[in-house]
């Protein structure tokens, strides 16, 4: 096909749709690639239907001038708002970008007209499979910068749920590395009011405060918001003897690392509903829109509406399974099976999750827990790196029985059994060994709801 005739890949990104590959009457056919800031980078080809992703990754490391080690860092993702995909080294762009109507058809619920005007955009952003711990490590300030973007974006849109404190506190050292040292002079709160959307997440913002908050007036609680933010950037102190290049990177790094917290991070996402639980005879059944997110680490249930988390689970807590239907327009179950607790007695809870893009979970799945069998990277705990600026001062943080990061059980509809699946109700028998045989190890269930004795290397 000729360049002219190349089909143009639009995503919708920050309200707006960008095109990816430009239908150009040039000699060259053009690509844009682009990265999670919004910006883009714009490259002209030889060949672009045999292009592969790890070709245009060297193209792309050039026009940002990137070391080597960003080939490890970084990968190409093909993206649009019902399906995000990373793609491989051998793959080809264009060619998967072309087959996107049957990759929407095939693991999305779409409607035809989705299907025919949805088109992705190509992406420069984080490799699921680079571990974190290897981030802390990095020495390039322009790679750091990338993954910070990524990161900082990824919390102000709700990707990772995380509290409001703990937003105030990467909001201030987005604060420091943007706007640079606080200057009591000029960042003030009528400075932070028109920036607040760029520091803090905006879903947080408009609801913290509980019920009773929305009496009190608008000013009140964002003038609330601010002083939070302004405190804790001012209590942000840099190390007078520190340069300023070498200060970002320990901002960069102080970013990533309270990002690294959240099993989430650097997660592939993907969408699917579960059953709500019934509260009472007069609910009626319906599902909720979830979405999973499948790391290094485990797998994450989130609430796409409340933007928090439901169910977080390492590997080693779970035994999962991938059923289909005969009907290829059904949607597929992945279900997820954990210790719980059902009137003081242990049972084995089952997660039923519904989605098309069940068979890519399951297969992402058994692909994180291979790599991190085989892989010899250390744990990132045993990393060595320097530490960020700390606040002037500290106090021990308690435990936040709402927190938006922490499990709710009660929030899901499971099905609850013993004696390998075959009483399917609350009962208080004797505990029982696994009802899938996909498990992190081959022997006995690897998880346990009292003490867990198996662990994951992790990167």
């Amino acid at each position: 096909m000729e360049p002219s005739e190349t089909r143009n890949v639009l995503e919708l990104s920050g309200g707006s749709q960008r095109g990816s590959v430009s239908s150009s009457v040039a000699r060259h056919p053009e690509v844009l690639v682009y990265l999670v800031n919004d910006s883009v980078i714009q490259l002209s080809v030889e060949t672009l239907t045999s292009l592969t992703a790890g070709e245009l990754g060297r193209t792309v490391r050039e026009a940002l001038q990137l070391p080597d080690q960003a080939q490890e860092v970084f990968s190409f993702w093909l993206i649009s708002p019902f399906l995000e995909l990373q793609l491989k080294p051998k793959h080809l762009p264009y060619k998967l970008s072309r087959q996107w109507p049957d990759l929407l058809y095939r693991f999305t619920k779409c409607s035809a007209d989705d299907i025919v005007h949805d088109e992705p955009s190509l992406q420069y952003r984080k490799n699921v499979f680079f571990p974190k711990g290897k981030e802390l490590q990095i020495e390039d300030e322009g790679i750091l910068r990338l993954l910070y973007e990524e990161a900082k974006f990824n919390i102000l849109e709700g990707r990772y749920p995380y509290d409001l404190e703990d937003c105030h506190q990467l909001g201030a050292l987005a604060c420091r590395i943007e706007l640079g040292p606080f200057d009591q002079d000029q960042h003030n709160q009528a400075f932070l009011r028109e920036k607040l959307d760029s520091f803090l997440p905006t879903h947080l913002c408009k609801k913290h405060g509980g019920f009773l908050a929305a009496f009190r007036p608008r000013g009140a609680k964002q003038r609330g918001y601010e002083e939070g933010l302004l405190e804790a950037y001012r209590q942000l102190v840099d190390d007078a003897a520190c340069e300023e290049s070498e200060a970002l990177k320990l901002h960069y790094r102080g970013y990533l690392q309270k990002c690294h917290l959240l099993q989430y991070y650097a997660s592939a996402m993907f969408t699917g509903e579960i059953d709500k639980p019934v509260q009472n005879f007069l609910q009626r059944n319906g599902r909720k829109l979830v979405t999973i997110a499948i790391s290094l680490e485990g797998v994450s249930v989130m609430d796409c509406k409340e933007k928090c988390v439901l169910l977080a689970l390492c590997f080693h807590e779970l035994s999962w399974e991938y059923t289909s239907s005969e009907d290829e327009d059904s949607e597929g179950i992945l279900w997820l099976e954990f210790d719980g607790e059902e009137g003081g007695a242990v049972v084995n809870k089952l997660l039923k999750i519904y989605s098309k893009q069940a068979e890519l979970m399951s297969g992402m799945i058994e692909y994180c827990i291979d790599f991190n069998t085989t892989s010899e990277t250390p744990p990132a705990q045993d990393a060595v790196v320097a530490r960020p600026p700390r606040p002037k001062e500290q106090r021990g943080k308690l435990k936040r029985q709402n927190s938006v990061v922490c499990n709710r059980i009660q929030q899901l509809s499971t099905i609850d059994y013993v004696e390998e699946g075959k009483e399917i109700k609350r009962v208080k028998p004797k505990r029982a060994a696994s009802f899938f045989t996909r498990q992190l190890s081959q022997g006995p269930a690897a998880y346990s709801a009292v003490e867990v004795t198996e662990t994951l290397e992790q990167g």
